[in-house]
């Protein structure tokens, strides 16, 4: 039996959401905003949710909400650095996703 690191919320009709947040808070207003993101026409294959989840003003801090042919500048910028921090690894892009 596999398990996966993310719980899937998702609804008919739209992109999943891939939340990475086992044995964090994730309250029901984050999850709802963020499944009305999944709606948008113009996502590309899923919305992942990070640890540090919670809700925003438009777009839900914590969240990475990748895009086929638009920009959301809402998804970055009014909570940019909330705690989160970019660190240089020895990782490959393959060997994390």
């Amino acid at each position: 039996m596999t398990t996966t690191a993310y719980e899937v919320l998702y609804e008919q009709g739209q992109h999943p959401v891939k939340a990475w947040t086992r044995g964090v808070s994730f309250d029901d207003n984050s999850k709802k905003q963020l499944l009305n993101i999944a709606k948008l026409p113009f996502i590309h294959k899923w919305i992942a949710a990070m640890p540090d989840v919670h809700l925003g003003k438009g777009a839900t801090i914590g969240s990475v909400i990748p895009t086929i042919g638009a920009l959301i500048p809402a998804a970055v910028g009014v909570d940019l650095g909330c705690g989160m921090m970019a660190v240089k690894t020895s990782l490959t892009a393959e060997a994390v996703t």
